[in-house]
């Protein structure tokens, strides 16, 4: 099956794994889905994760965070800039998400970051997810 939107699909099934208060989920390996894991993992929003070779593209198996009595840490999660309508932002211009307590996934020509991170960096670029 062809997916056309790959970051979409990730963020669907983190979203829909969550939900159903799973401890991990599997994804299909890319190298910008792995950036968005990384930094999943550096804000604290997932445990960890590994990547598992299957001698085709691989798997990212991301083990899920919850808190005490199996609380959800991602209350939500979005995709913002789309194959169809994409979303570009300059560093000026970076959006905060819930007035800072979520995080906004942007593609730079440094790579992927955060919005704050990007904004220290003094780049702009395209807004792929809003997490929180």
């Amino acid at each position: 099956m062809q997916i056309t939107d790959a970051i979409a699909d990730m963020l669907t099934r983190i979203r829909n794994a969550n939900t159903a208060r799973h401890e991990s989920v599997d994804i299909p390996a890319s190298k910008i889905k792995k950036a968005i894991a990384d930094i999943l993992v550096d804000e604290g929003y997932i445990k960890n994760y590994q990547i598992i070779e299957d001698g085709k593209q691989g798997i990212i198996r991301i083990n899920l965070k919850y808190g005490p009595g199996k609380k959800k840490i991602i209350q939500g999660i979005r995709r913002v800039s789309k194959p169809g309508l994409r979303k570009y932002s300059t560093c000026e211009e970076m959006p905060s998400v819930l007035r800072g307590l979520g995080i906004a996934i942007v593609s730079t020509s440094k790579g992927i970051m955060t919005g704050k991170n990007a904004k220290k960096e003094n780049v702009g670029g395209e807004i792929l997810a809003f997490v929180w």
